[in-house]
This record gives C-alpha cells, structure tokens and sequence, in this order.
C-alpha cells in the first residue's frame, strides 16, 4: 500500500485531553489530507461518538479523498466499557455512524471488540447485511486484547487468528488492526503472516509506540490522569529512561536519510509488506504532515538490520 493512514482517536478521546480542540483538530485533519493521507481512522466510542462527528466535518465536501474507517462493537459508560455485538445493535450502530460521518456509505467497518455473550458469528454476519445493503464496502477487525485471557505458552495473536478464521467463513475479512511498532514487533510472527497469505490488510496501530518513538517524550514528563500512559508500565520515568537506546538507534537512521525517528519508525511498519498500512494518531498539524512524509523515507537492508538489532524494548506487560 505504500502510505501512512491517520489516527483520529486523539483528537477527542485520551491522550492528554486538556489539550484537544475541535477547531484544531479539524485543520489536522484537513492538513493530512492535503498531503495525502487518504485512511482516516475512528470509532463510534472515541468520545464516545464526539470523534465521528469532529471527522465528518472534516470531510464535508472532500469525501472523495478520504477513506472512512470506523468501528462498532464498544459501548462507553460512566466507569466502565463494555462490548455489545448483537445484530439489531450493530445495525442501529451504523445507521449512527453514517449519519455522524455525514456520508452514505463506511469504506471499512470494523468490529472492536467481539461480544463474550454473542457467537462472533452472529455479529459478523450482521455487518455482511450492512455490505449488501450498501452500507458499508468492506469489513474489518481488531485484534483481541493482547492481554486479555492469553493461554500460558500461547502466542499473543492466537485468539485474533482464531477469531479470524470464525469470521471468515461468513464473509470475508478485508483488514485486521493490531499493534505494530519497532517496540511492539509480535504481530510479525504469526498475524502479519496469516493476513498476507490471504490478502488482508493490516492497520497497524500505535506505530510510534504511543508516542514514545518520536523521540520528543523525556523522562519523568508526567502525563494526565487520563492519558492511557500514565498507566503503561512502558511510560514509567525509569522505563522510559532505559528504553532510550531505542530513539537513539532511530535517531542515528534518521540523521542518515533526512528524516526524524518518527519517520524512520513508520517506515520500518512500512517495509513489513505492501498490505501494512501504519495509522498514528496525532492532534496536530506539524505531526499529521511530518508522519505522511514518512511514505518518502525508504530505508535499506542494512537500516532493518540495524533495527532488530536495536535492544528490545523493557516495561511490557506482555
């Protein structure tokens, strides 16, 4: 694919929300687009539905340049989320985000979170009633939890496969989004290569490491109450300290070709295969541009190598 997507999630739900404005954020969006992102990627509980509705504004009148990615599947309460996958809901949750996104058909819409209480099955088989009736052009799924409920010794993307093959023999699956950075490298081992045996997408989320891969977090910053971070065994001051030769090894690649280590690291997602499509999130202007460049960064055989051969990563909770 070749091209770097955008993440619209930041604009309106976590990561330091003191920070968000819709006037800005709209301009973001619009900024991407000019530089030639064309994926926009959200979800109906991002808000909750707050960060739909920033996006079809944002389109209003340039809808032939983007492709609309939302999902379902995710319901937001006071204290709590919980999945909701039966098939009356998911039809009344599209109808929803058609009329949010201001548009009459989603490009990709995919399923958050599979419901415990419902067969994945049932849910999917209702999203393939939202392609037939024009709805919707493609379907997609997030990779389960990568935490949630592994099996001692299994691999972290086995219940997403396992879901996958489920789902596929409803309707077929156009593309999975997971977890893709040069921190978070394990969908290479068995996600990425499933999805390119049968010519299915990969969004791949959080490329930059949350941030952490751009180098311009330091340390001991601190971050809101809310920012997912503050909780991420990653973000600890110590953590972050030690996992510093990671940005450092991006930074040297960087330096070489021009480029900032945010590029290099979208890059590196890049170079994973032509069905690999990294969607960072931002809130402003300077980043979404910046990250689109990253398409131009072409990084040779021995900048890879240099890569993997960088320190893995300490913090994790996997």
């Amino acid at each position: 694919m070749g091209a770097v997507g955008l993440g619209c999630m930041p604009m309106s739900w976590a990561y330091s929300t003191s920070q968000q404005r819709g006037d800005r954020s709209l301009r973001t969006v619009h900024a991407a687009l000019d530089a030639g992102v064309q994926l926009l990627d959200t979800a109906d509980m991002y808000g909750p539905f707050t960060n739909e509705l920033l996006v079809g504004r944002a389109v209003k009148g340039r809808r032939s340049e983007a492709f609309l990615s939302t999902k379902c599947g995710l319901l937001v309460g006071d204290q709590h989320i919980v999945a909701n996958g039966r098939p009356g809901y998911v039809r009344r949750a599209c109808d929803a985000s058609l009329r949010r996104l201001q548009t009459d058909v989603i490009d990709l819409y995919q399923l958050h979170r599979a419901d415990p209480e419902v067969p994945v099955e049932e849910t999917w088989g209702a999203m393939a009633d939202l392609v037939t009736a024009g709805k919707v052009r493609a379907l997609g799924l997030s990779a389960v939890g990568a935490r949630a409920g592994r099996r001692v010794g299994a691999r972290m993307h086995d219940g997403t496969i396992r879901q996958l093959e489920r789902v596929q023999q409803v309707f077929p699956v156009s593309a999975v989004q997971a977890e893709l950075s040069v921190w978070s490298p394990e969908a290479l081992e068995d996600l990425l290569p499933w999805c390119a045996a049968r010519g299915v997408g990969v969004l791949a989320a959080m490329p930059l490491g949350n941030g952490y891969l751009t180098g311009t977090l330091k340390p001991g910053q601190g971050f809101e109450p809310d920012d997912p971070r503050a909780r991420h065994p990653r973000f600890t001051a110590e953590m972050m300290a030690a996992n510093q030769p990671v940005v450092a090894g991006l930074r040297r690649i960087a330096e070489r070709h021009g480029a900032t280590p945010a590029q290099v690291a979208l890059a590196w997602v890049l170079r994973q295969g032509r069905h690999v499509v990294p969607v960072p999130g931002t809130k402003r202007e300077q980043w979404a541009v910046e990250n689109a460049g990253a398409a131009a960064v072409v990084l040779t055989d021995g900048d890879l190598a240099e890569i993997d051969g960088l320190p893995r990563a300490r913090g994790s909770w996997y």
